[in-house]
């Protein structure tokens, strides 16, 4: 290694500039010289101090080396490229952005082969607009830091390194190109689910034997309100005060959404697996799957169609407590068996189904607490209500928003309110708590009653596939917590169903990355790694050069020791760095 000038000219005078060069020998037997470190001009005294902080001292004879490092000390090859010169003192950075996330993500695009399936789908327009490369940001935004179209493209592009890995510019996320990508998508769903039930058989052998089934809504904030599928209806988003969509999504165990359909708000979820198995069918053909479901889905009609379909639809389902009242008289003289620890079930077989009476310890802690803490809220409400002085419209209009909150702790109340032409005092207004009704609601806390047309089958087996049902309530709690699908402000029932399927699009590459982790590193959540990755930035490293130029790196930051590490438990390399760019202004080019 040794220093080596460049001689300029400027205002008429000589200007001697100084870089730090390393002799490298490549495979071919060359000698090679690299560009170390550039350090600019070094006078005379410079050149002293540099000599004298880089003697080597002979301790045998006592006297101090002079290393040759200046060109007059000894020769030095020319250098096999052109060398360009930077001023240290003028450089920059600029533009920090986030990139380890978004690199994820297209990984994980990259894993599922989407860009084989999009392709030939979203061909770049005739103006040049790579839909493809707009799909990508959509998703990728919507799995990272997930917003409205609008703030991906105010905001979220130009401090995200999408552009930089998709070799894009801010035209690609403007609002209308974004708007319009979403018109091209839902018209593939069907393809895409078929292509993606492949890839996950592959990478992960999955198994789609066995369906979960279950819907959930999603609100908007728009207006006008009702229109198209935008009604109104049972909200379990407790937003009864906007239009919904209803989404029924079917999964497995392991969360692989095998498909989804969006219905209008006002949609009664026992209208909706009929339709639900007939898409099936018509899409994966037919086999031997098992339809597992809460309470409230199917109706009697719709389980008779499948115990009479060739070959049988096989189901386990929730049945309503009402059920079980009919039932528990049969159930007597039945034993309990153990399932596991603190779960006991009964067997009752009847009219060629298995019913399954499950007892768990831990849910019946969990139920009796949650109606020990209404019960005890609603007391102390209705005490409220005694003392404070109300007409009886009043009073009626609170009791309801009490009813509301209590839920069915208020049916454990015998509630006396005072009549029509009565005012409300603590005598016409009155309340005490339904012994007998508590009772009976405290024998059936932490059970619950399973019907299948599996009479064969291990009930052990049947109880571990009905728990599964919580797999699918993760996916809505994801789609709606993690990926933020609502609240919706699409008015146009295709842009309703374009959002709504890039959510989908998003949750796929979750549920990718939730099965890698759970293979290769578990213990760990999507949303923790992306958030780990999401602090390697990417910046930009302005350099002047000595002729006027700018010397521009885009560099991302090396990874910690814990991310490198996680790197490595998942197999992935990150890329080379960009190589560097320069550009010119107009006065440099004249001069």
């Amino acid at each position: 290694m040794f220093l080596r000038s460049k001689t300029r000219k400027k205002d008429g005078k000589e200007h001697r500039y100084w870089s730090v060069v390393e002799n490298r020998r490549v495979a071919d037997g060359r000698v090679v010289q690299r560009h170390v470190l550039y350090l600019g001009e070094i006078n005379d005294v410079q050149r002293a101090a540099w000599c004298r902080s880089i003697a080597v001292f002979d301790e045998d004879t006592g006297t101090a080396t002079q290393l040759a490092l200046f060109p007059e000390d000894r020769p030095a090859p020319e250098l096999a490229c052109a060398v360009v010169q930077v001023k240290l003192s003028g450089l920059q950075l600029r533009r920090p952005r986030q990139w380890g996330a978004c690199w994820l993500a297209c990984r994980l695009w990259d894993l599922l082969q989407l860009d084989t399936f999009w392709q030939p789908r979203l061909p770049p327009s005739r103006k040049g607009t790579r839909w493809l490369n707009v799909l990508k940001t959509l998703v990728a935004y919507r799995l990272i830091d997930p917003g409205s179209e609008w703030r991906l493209h105010r905001h979220w592009f130009d401090h995200s390194a999408m552009g930089d890995l998709l070799g894009e510019d801010c035209s690609l996320a403007q609002s209308h190109t974004l708007y319009r990508c979403l018109d091209h998508l839902v018209e593939h769903k069907q393809a895409l689910f078929s292509f993606l039930q492949e890839r996950w058989r592959l990478l992960f052998d999955a198994r789609f034997d066995l369906l979960l089934y279950d819907l959930t809504s999603t609100y908007f904030e728009c207006d006008p309100p009702e229109h198209g599928k935008r009604k109104f209806g049972y909200s379990r988003d407790k937003r009864s005060d906007c239009v919904q969509v209803i989404i029924a999504l079917i999964v497995t165990p392991d969360g692989f959404p095998l498909a989804y359909e969006v219905l209008a708000g006002n949609t009664l979820d026992k209208q909706t697996l009929t339709e639900a198995l007939a898409k099936i069918e018509a899409q994966y053909g037919k086999a031997d799957r098992i339809w597992v479901m809460d309470r409230g889905i199917p109706t009697e009609e719709t389980l008779a169609l499948m115990r009479a379909s060739d070959p049988p639809v096989h189901y386990l389902v929730g049945t309503p407590k009402g059920r079980l009242t009919k039932l528990e008289k049969s159930f007597l003289s039945k034993p309990w068996a153990a399932v596991r620890e603190q779960v006991t079930v009964k067997l009752l077989d009847q009219d060629g189904e298995l019913y399954v009476l499950a007892r768990s310890a831990g849910r019946q802690d969990k139920e009796r607490a949650m109606r020990r803490r209404r019960l005890k809220r609603l007391c102390k409400r209705l005490q409220e209500l005694q003392r404070q002085t109300l007409s009886r419209d009043e009073l009626l209009l609170k009791l309801g928003a009490a009813k509301k909150d209590a839920g069915r702790a208020y049916g454990l109340m015998r509630i006396q309110v005072p009549a029509a032409d009565e005012s409300v005092t603590p005598a016409t207004f009155t309340f005490a708590l339904n012994r007998k009704k508590l009772r009976q609601v405290r024998r059936r806390e932490g059970r619950y009653l399973l019907r299948s047309n599996l009479t064969s089958n291990d009930p052990v087996q049947l109880w571990t596939w009905y728990i599964q049902l919580t797999e699918v309530e993760q996916a809505f709690k994801e789609l709606k917590g993690d990926l933020s699908i609502r609240p919706i402000y699409h008015q146009l029932d295709r842009r309703i169903d374009a959002h709504i399927f890039v959510a989908f699009l998003a949750y796929c590459l979750q549920v990718t990355l939730k099965a890698r982790l759970r293979l290769l590193a578990p213990g760990l959540t999507p949303r923790s790694v992306l958030e780990k990755f999401a602090t390697i930035q990417m910046v930009d490293v302005h350099l002047p050069t000595t002729d006027g130029r700018t010397l521009i790196l885009s560099r991302y930051t090396e990874p910690e020791a814990d991310q490198q590490l996680l790197l490595d438990r998942l197999n992935l390399q990150l890329p080379a760095q960009p190589p560097p760019r320069i550009t010119a202004t107009l006065h440099a080019l004249i001069h």
